[in-house]
């Protein structure tokens, strides 16, 4: 299947074809015919699959075809609203991209940049509107911006603007919209929450899938290897310089974490640079660019700055620190692997992260092995301040046959028996002679997360 079956107008088809496009991802042949059509859409899928382009296409053509008209002159007619600065630079350039041959005006508003730069573009007038919630809102506030006109919404990655506290913006901002509009909601993950928003601002929308929300691309090979805390920093320069990986991105949990790591890569003479929320907009933009280009072999981020960060070529995701969430690391290894592309993705597992391991596995549904890599020890040391979480430690974790085979000398196997579990039925550390508690402590408590991830049904999906 091609693009040419979606009805697009044949400006778009050229721009299309000018970008070097010319075979849809799943999420687009779901998502376009319908979003051309007018309906309403609920999209969910993993990050990397072709979201932005789902959405821009149809925006493009309602507006070019002069179906989104209206009679206010300057005023816009689609607003895209984005958790980051990163991801309204990504949409503003896909409507660059796929708009070549169109006459529409853009503007992207993000929290970072000069308030009277903003002003001034949209006092020249926009049909499309890329925001964050934060800044648009101040722009209301200013009123520097008129939203009466708006046609079409999107909401683009909701699961992270929720995540981000952004929920109260967004609902008064779509307050201040017209209700007549063609409202589009894009996800990688579709909790109870996102579920109650769409039905406040959705009618009869049409709820588009692809994949199973709790998985990786199948093109990522995960990778999980013993690293004491201490010795993480170790750990990362000895695997970037072993597998001579050249475009790697390294998560952090913390921006504290992230400017530690690149300092010390820059000492070792990798270049590498940070991004995180205390960047200034154009640090941001010049690592990322930096990124792109070559001139980093390595960007260290955190969860919020990577969102947006469309870079294609990563050969490796590192998660340096384990997320917290199970979501997050979809989010994260899906970095890589892209566009039908192959790409690893490493994690190093520490004692005191292994609950958030649990948590991964219980939410992708499968083990893993967490082994040494090879022909790395850790400094004395260091290894004494942290136990190891060996293979042996860890021996019920198996992981499928085609997750080692990237990794043969790591000698991990396949198989799903788990040799952890006790006659109770429980697994995990607890249950392992090296995690026994000492007399007198008290057992880590493992809260149970309020996540919107224990239900894999799509049970009530069709009333959304």
């Amino acid at each position: 299947m091609g693009f040419t079956t979606f009805g697009l107008s044949d400006h778009i088809m050229k721009g299309i074809g000018a970008a070097g496009y010319t075979v849809p991802t799943p999420i687009q042949i779901l998502a376009i015919e319908p979003a051309v059509a007018g309906r309403d859409i609920i999209a969910c899928a993993q990050t990397g699959t072709g979201k932005t382009a789902a959405f821009v296409l149809p925006i493009l053509h309602h507006l070019a075809s002069g179906t989104g008209t209206h009679s206010g002159g300057k005023l816009p007619r689609a607003l895209v609203l984005t958790p980051t600065l990163e991801l309204c630079q990504q949409v503003q350039q896909a409507v660059a991209k796929y708009g070549k041959f169109v006459s529409l005006r853009s503007t992207s508003i993000y929290g970072g940049a000069g308030m009277e730069q903003q002003i001034k573009a949209l006092r020249r007038g926009a049909d499309i509107i890329v925001a964050t919630p934060g800044r648009l809102l101040d722009h209301m506030q200013r009123k520097t911006v008129d939203l009466s006109g708006i046609r079409i919404l999107v909401l683009d990655e909701a699961d992270r603007m929720l995540d981000m506290g952004f929920i109260n913006d967004v609902r008064k901002i779509i307050a201040a919209i017209p209700s007549q509009r063609q409202t589009m909601l894009f996800s990688a993950t579709i909790s109870a929450d996102i579920k109650t928003l769409a039905a406040n601002i959705l009618r009869d929308p049409q709820t588009v899938q692809v994949g199973e929300r709790r998985n990786p691309a199948e093109t990522i090979v995960q990778h999980f290897y013993n690293a004491p805390q201490g010795s993480k920093i170790d750990l990362l320069v000895h695997a970037l310089e072993a597998e001579h990986m050249q475009s790697v991105l390294v998560f952090s949990r913390t921006k504290h974490g992230a400017d530690k790591i690149s300092r010390r890569l820059e000492r070792t003479g990798i270049a590498s640079a940070a991004i995180h929320s205390n960047r200034t907009q154009s640090q941001r933009e010049k690592a990322l660019e930096g990124f792109k280009e070559g001139k980093f072999r390595v960007l260290v981020a955190t969860d919020i700055a990577a969102r947006g960060i469309d870079v294609s070529g990563i050969s490796h995701v590192i998660n340096y620190d384990i997320p917290q969430y199970p979501e997050d690391y979809i989010h994260r290894i899906g970095r890589t692997g892209r566009a039908g592309a192959s790409g690893d993705a490493i994690t190093f597992v520490s004692r005191e992260e292994l609950q958030y391991l649990t948590r991964i596995e219980k939410f992708v549904g499968k083990r893993y092995m967490v082994n040494a890599y090879p022909g790395f020890t850790a400094a004395p040391q260091q290894a004494h301040t942290s136990a190891n979480v060996s293979s042996s430690s860890r021996s019920g974790r198996t992981v499928p046959q085609h997750d080692n085979k990237r990794h043969p000398q790591s000698g991990r196997t396949g198989g799903h028996d788990d040799k952890r579990r006790t006659q109770s039925g429980r697994t995990g550390p607890q249950n392992d002679k090296r995690y026994t508690p000492q007399a007198g402590r008290k057992k880590p408590e493992h809260k149970k997360m309020d996540s919107y991830s224990s239900d894999s049904s799509n049970a009530g999906w069709s009333n959304y």
